[in-house]
């Protein structure tokens, strides 16, 4: 082995927190948080762009909505990567390792109306839920128990952000 490999292995032995459950679980966990990860932090992103840029006879609701839902998004950033942590794996380092892995679109348009931003968060946070779905999938075959538990809480929480969004867009 080279210096420099050396070197390099060296440098990451620092990171490997120990996990009972195993380098295969450590590896395929750490990869679907992070990807789940990076469409949180998407999500959030969009979420502050609507609520930034809302407008209209229900700007006031609509801009408190989405205030309140990209809290709750953000405040899932941190304990994801923790977790992967927790697990000995390594997380996002930048925006664009984030922008690698992330599936969530993003949207840059000039101008979307109100009910074009609810249905597509909408849209956003069932993809999201579905991710999280998937990811429970895997720490079950891993029998990794505790993200499992969180991953259930976010799920809830992305659900109701869906309803929050479907019931707010609806027209009686």
């Amino acid at each position: 082995m080279s210096d420099a490999s050396k070197t390099k292995e060296r440098r990451k032995a620092a990171l490997n927190t120990p996990t009972p459950l195993g380098a295969d679980a450590t590896r395929d966990i750490s990869a679907e948080l992070n990807a789940l990860l990076a469409d949180v932090l998407a999500l959030y992103l969009k979420t502050k762009n609507f609520h930034w840029h809302m407008s209209g006879p229900y700007f006031r609701d609509y801009h408190l909505l989405l205030d309140e839902q990209s809290d709750e998004i953000y405040a899932t950033v941190d304990p994801i990567a923790e977790r992967v942590r927790k697990l000995g794996g390594t997380t996002l380092r930048s925006l664009g390792h984030a922008a690698r892995l992330r599936r969530l679109l993003d949207n840059d348009a000039d101008f979307v109306t109100p009910d074009d931003m609810l249905a597509e968060l909408r849209e956003d946070n069932i993809q999201l839920a579905g991710f999280m779905r998937a990811t429970h999938g895997l720490c079950d075959e891993h029998g990794d128990v505790a993200t499992a538990s969180l991953l259930e809480n976010w799920i809830d929480e992305a659900e109701r952000r869906v309803w929050f969004l479907f019931e707010t867009s609806r027209h009686a």
